[in-house]
């Protein structure tokens, strides 16, 4: 296990404590100032670090030594998150449901994190985000958008991911459907009288069609947290993988970083669910036609490895009415997902509003219609 000591980052000058600063390549001190650049990494160093790993090596855990490590953390125990401690803190808030967790007295295996993609926006940046996201939202609570703007700190977190690469060739069987038209007569009624008109049907001819595909896939992302959900976390994508640097543990200064609870080979299988899925329409268009029937898909893999990379995400906890709702703003590009919130409030005067409109809307309506009588009555 590494010394805790290694992962502290005091200040040059006063002594405090260094955080790495988003958008840029240095720690900076919020005491005095101080600014520190991070070592750069050579082209070469930075190929070597961000090669990926055989995969049938990492399933039956058979890495090198040095793709391992051992770290300290421990588990939350409202939403599952494996929260990692850097240096020699002892105690924090989990940084997804707000729950306070300590850290256990043992160390965890796992599988060394090869690169990261540094913050890019940083918590102002993310606030600010939040903040027009919620405002964007009907019948958000009005309470909630104000806590938002000037509450409790969002956290920083570098959260684990796997990608996986693999050239697949795979055989199938399907049908080709060719459409064509025929005429027939149909019998319709037009304003009362009957008549027979003539019409296009369109049906499918077909063929039966099998063949080979192949496709390299690259960097397939899969989430390595149970902590977050997944439909959320997806609709932060894109990522930018291109700015992905070398794991170094300064990029962790003044950040919280997440274990992963999916395991590989449980990553693996989400990896080849989302292959197969572009696979399939890959074998839809080599059949071609109009439609296709695809009846069955035989892949071989090949080449397959994989790299295990953290990717930051600013993440806010808040309650509402004794429920504990989720923010999420992707660190890279600054998109913001969330567990929508709803004012009971808002929604009754909505409706109140809308009742209020339409029975305003009748009385018009009505009063226009006895104006009408009236003139009527007159003028006889």
């Amino acid at each position: 296990m590494a010394d805790p000591a290694e992962y502290r980052w005091p200040c040059a000058q006063c002594g405090a404590q260094l955080r790495f600063s988003p958008g840029q390549t240095r720690l900076v001190c919020d005491h005095c100032g101080h600014v520190q650049d991070l070592p750069q990494t050579d082209d070469r160093s930075t190929a070597l670090a961000l090669r990926e790993h055989d995969l049938a090596a990492g399933l039956r855990d058979d890495l090198p030594r040095g793709a391992m490590e051992e770290v300290r953390t421990t588990r939350c125990t409202s939403c599952g998150a494996l929260i990692e401690f850097q240096g020699a803190d002892h105690a924090t808030e989990c940084p997804f449901c707000a729950s306070p967790v300590a850290v256990d007295t043992g160390a965890t295996r796992q599988i060394k994190p090869q690169a990261l993609i540094p913050f890019v926006h940083d918590e102002r940046s993310a606030r600010a985000q939040l903040v027009n996201w919620l405002g964007s939202l009907w019948f958000a609570p009005s309470k909630l958008l104000d806590y938002t703007r000037k509450g409790r700190a969002m956290a920083g977190i570098y959260v684990p991911y796997w990608t996986f690469d693999a050239d697949t060739r795979s055989r199938y069987t399907g049908e080709r459907g060719t459409a064509y038209y025929e005429t027939r007569t149909v019998t319709v009624n037009v304003n009362g009288k009957t008549e027979r008109r003539q019409e296009q049907v369109r049906k499918i001819r077909w063929t039966a069609a099998r063949g080979t595909v192949s496709r390299d896939f690259d960097d397939v992302l899969v989430l390595a947290s149970t902590s977050l959900p997944q439909a959320m976390s997806d609709r932060l994508e894109p990522w930018d993988l291109s700015a992905l640097v070398p794991y170094s543990a300064d990029y962790m200064a003044g950040f919280t970083a997440e274990g992963y609870t999916v395991a590989l080979a449980d990553g693996d299988g989400i990896a080849r669910q989302k292959m197969a899925a572009v696979i399939v329409q890959d074998v839809r268009r080599d059949i071609g036609g109009d439609e296709q029937r695809v009846h069955s898909v035989d892949t071989d893999y090949s080449d397959q490895t994989f790299k295990h990379i953290l990717l930051p995400i600013w993440s806010a906890a808040y309650k509402y009415n004794g429920k504990t709702y989720r923010f999420l703003v992707n660190g890279q590009t600054g998109e913001v997902q969330g567990e929508r919130p709803w004012s009971v409030w808002k929604i009754a005067f909505a409706v109140v509003l809308a009742v209020a409109v339409a029975a305003g809307g009748y009385y018009v309506a009505d009063r226009a219609g006895l104006l009408d009588n009236v003139s009527v009555r007159i003028g006889n």
